[in-house]
C-alpha cells in the first residue's frame, strides 16, 4: 500500500510544520467555522480549490463533484448530497458568495459530450451529468463551435449558477444582496483563471 502510506508520510509532514505553525487558527477553527465563501468545483484530483485560491483552513466551504454541477431545485426523492452541502452552507453557515469553478480538459464534461454507454448498464455518473442534456444538444448541434469540450465547460458553469438560483433560499439571498454568485473557469494546461461577466455573458482572465 505505497499510495496510502505516502497519505500518512504527508499527514506526518504536516503534524510536524503547517500544524504546528498554525496552531491558534487550528484551535480556534476547532470550535465551529464561520467560512464567508463556498466553492462548488469539480473532483478532478488536478483542481484543488485551497490551492488554485491559496486559502487557509476555515475560508472556504467546498462542495466538489463530479464537472463542479448544481442540480436544480427539487424536493422529490432520492439523495440530494449537492443540495443538502448548498443548504447547509447557505442557511446553517450564512456564506456570502458561492463560486462555481469549473476547469479544462473535465473528464465529466468529456463524458456528457460522448453520451451514455450503449451498455444498459446503470451508472452513476450518466445520472448526474443528465444535468447538461440541454446544453449538450445545443453545443453538439452548432457547427460553428469548434472546441465543444470548452464550450461545455463554460455552459456547466452557467447551467450551475442557473440552477443555484431555482433554490428559493439562494434566490432571496441574492435578491437581498446578502448573496452574490459567481463562475469561474481554470485552464490546468496555463494556469490561469477566467471569470464569467454574467452582464455581457463572458469570461475574462483575471
Amino acid at each position: 500500500m505505497p499510495e496510502f502510506r505516502k497519505l500518512l508520510d504527508g499527514y506526518r509532514r504536516f503534524l510536524d510544520d503547517e500544524y504546528l505553525r498554525e496552531r491558534q487558527r487550528w484551535e480556534s477553527l476547532a470550535g465551529g467555522q464561520e467560512p464567508p465563501v463556498m466553492i462548488i468545483a469539480c473532483c478532478d484530483s488536478r483542481v484543488d480549490p485551497a490551492t488554485i485560491f491559496d486559502t487557509k483552513p476555515g475560508q472556504a466551504f467546498v462542495l466538489r463533484n463530479v464537472a463542479n454541477l448544481v442540480p436544480p431545485f427539487e424536493t422529490g426523492g432520492g439523495l440530494h448530497g449537492a443540495s443538502a452541502a448548498i443548504e447547509f452552507g447557505v442557511t446553517g453557515l450564512g456564506v456570502r458568495h458561492v463560486v462555481v469553478m469549473g476547469h479544462g480538459a473535465c473528464g465529466g464534461i468529456k463524458a456528457a459530450l460522448a453520451g451514455p454507454d450503449d451498455d444498459h448498464r446503470h451508472s452513476f455518473v450518466d445520472g448526474w451529468i443528465s444535468i447538461l442534456d440541454r446544453r449538450r444538444k445545443q453545443i453538439l448541434g452548432d457547427d460553428r463551435i469548434d472546441d465543444k469540450q470548452t464550450a461545455l465547460e463554460l455552459d456547466a458553469i452557467r447551467e450551475s449558477l442557473a440552477n443555484l438560483r431555482s433554490f428559493p433560499f439562494v434566490a432571496e439571498r441574492e435578491t437581498t444582496g446578502d448573496l452574490s454568485l459567481h463562475g469561474c473557469h481554470f485552464s490546468i494546461a496555463d494556469g490561469r483563471l477566467y471569470v464569467l461577466d454574467e452582464a455581457e455573458d463572458a469570461f475574462h482572465p483575471v
